[in-house]
């Protein structure tokens, strides 16, 4: 097919031409993300804020994300809330932390209604300030404590300890005493610089200072996708994969569009092309009124779509004026007695009443029997007095190894394909109302005052 199924004009001939039927499969498209809706219950999202004070790096900030989302925390906070049927494993799926500005750590909860997200998301913060501060060593369970607190409780109890056994020592100018003494005194002059290097080291402990900034807000809403959101998405989904399967077809397709390409296929000249006016029914035959056809009608996908719209035809005059130039040019081309087959695709609607009106111009000079042909089996009546085959189709409907099967058939019933003619859908111009009378209504007169003339 040519560049022309990627335009802008293309796109919008076919959300113009079949609009009922992307209409339907939106719809149809809202109903499955409706249903999706069904399948999976609404949830609720909440976040609970920690600040840690003082200097945080990045790479720490984001070691304390990593401990907030730790199955231990969430495992405590499980073991906390006590939910029937929920384990710690069940909730690390819905449960986030990320890092916010101001060394912030955001904790976020996700539950089937808003009560439990709101608990889920507090009890989460709770457990991770906790097990934070155990980490730090800012927990009072002595059996744990190893962290700077503890130890600078440690140190201000053996200094207590030291000058408890330095009061206690024998006062007197002994040798012994007078040692005893001085080691006691080096021993709190060295502890004394630990703990000054401690502070140094470690002036204040932030991880002990963090704190859990207020309750988690209740959601008001359903986290995405809502069911709103579900249902829209299920509907434009539907709507471009049928878009683009359009467009998608109508790029691979291998119909033969114009003229030269037809009479290649076909293997003889073109004689002219003919058009046929729109049908007022809708150009459907009596055998197309079956549910299967009227639901296609219905849609909307009865007809082509990427044809181009249909030119505004002249008079009947003009039309009819091809017509008689197709049977000049047969006249010309054939000895007589000049009789032919006219072989018209089946389906084919706008060539079968193409050849029917080529059939009533020509007056029997030429004389052409109709006769419609499968494309799938092509089979052609066996020739008796005609004296060739004119072909007659419209463009864009048929593939080259359709038309080529149809030569073949023509071939083998020994009939010659002395030309091709190819009918084009055209609108009528509406009827005149205001009193004069038609090019019809004038091309009648006209004959039949002939007639009339002729006859006396």
């Amino acid at each position: 097919m040519s560049d022309d199924t990627i335009r802008l004009v293309t796109i919008g001939r076919m959300l113009r031409r079949r609009r009922r039927f992307l209409a339907v499969l939106a719809v149809v498209g809202a109903l499955v993300g409706y249903g999706a809706s069904v399948l999976f219950p609404p949830r609720y999202t909440t976040s609970a804020s920690v600040l840690l004070p003082g200097q945080w790096e990045e790479r720490e900030l984001l070691t304390q994300v990593d401990i907030a989302s730790s199955s231990t925390v969430v495992d405590r906070a499980a073991a906390a809330l006590d939910w029937p049927g929920v384990s710690g494993a069940e909730l690390r799926d819905h449960v986030s932390a990320k890092a916010a500005d101001g060394n912030i750590i955001k904790i976020s909860g996700t539950a089937d209604t808003p009560e439990r997200a709101q608990r889920l998301a507090d009890q989460v913060a709770d457990q991770f300030v906790k097990f934070a501060a155990r980490i730090a060593g800012g927990t009072t369970d002595s059996k744990t404590a190893t962290g700077p607190g503890a130890l600078r409780k440690k140190v201000e109890e053996t200094n207590r300890r030291i000058s408890e056994l330095a009061d206690a020592a024998d006062p007197g100018q002994t040798v012994e005493s007078v040692q005893a003494r001085t080691e006691l005194e080096k021993l709190r002059t060295s502890l004394e610089e630990a703990m000054t290097k401690l502070e140094q080291a470690d002036p204040a402990d932030p991880v002990a200072g963090m704190v859990v900034m207020g309750p988690a807000a209740r959601p008001t809403g359903e986290a995405p996708p809502t069911r709103t959101q579900l249902v829209v998405a299920g509907a434009l989904l539907f709507f471009l994969l049928a878009v683009i399967g359009h467009l998608v077809a109508a790029r691979a397709s291998r119909r033969l569009r114009t003229e030269p390409e037809i009479a290649a296929a076909l293997g003889s000249a073109l004689l002219g092309t003919v058009d046929v006016p729109a049908d007022r029914r809708g150009g459907h035959r009596p055998e197309d009124r079956g549910p299967r056809a009227r639901i296609r009608r219905l849609l909307g996908i009865d007809t082509r779509w990427d044809l181009p719209a249909p030119q505004v035809s002249g008079d009947e005059a003009g039309r009819r004026i091809r017509y008689r130039r197709v049977c000049a040019r047969l006249r010309s081309q054939l000895p007589s007695p000049r009789r032919l087959l006219a072989v018209v695709p089946d389906g084919d609607e706008i060539a079968r009443r193409a050849a029917e009106q080529l059939a009533a111009e020509a007056r029997s000079d030429p004389q052409l029997r109709v006769v419609q042909v499968s494309v799938d089996r092509p089979v052609v009546p066996d020739r008796d007095t005609e004296s060739g085959a004119l072909v007659v189709l419209s463009a864009g409907c048929w593939t080259a190894e359709e038309l080529a099967g149809i030569a073949e058939a023509c071939a083998d019933a020994m009939h010659e394909v002395v030309g091709i003619v190819v009918a084009g859908m055209v609108r009528t111009r509406p009827t005149r109302t205001d009193g004069r009378p038609s090019d019809e209504a004038t091309l009648a007169l006209a004959v039949h005052g002939h007639a009339t003339g002729g006859s006396a």
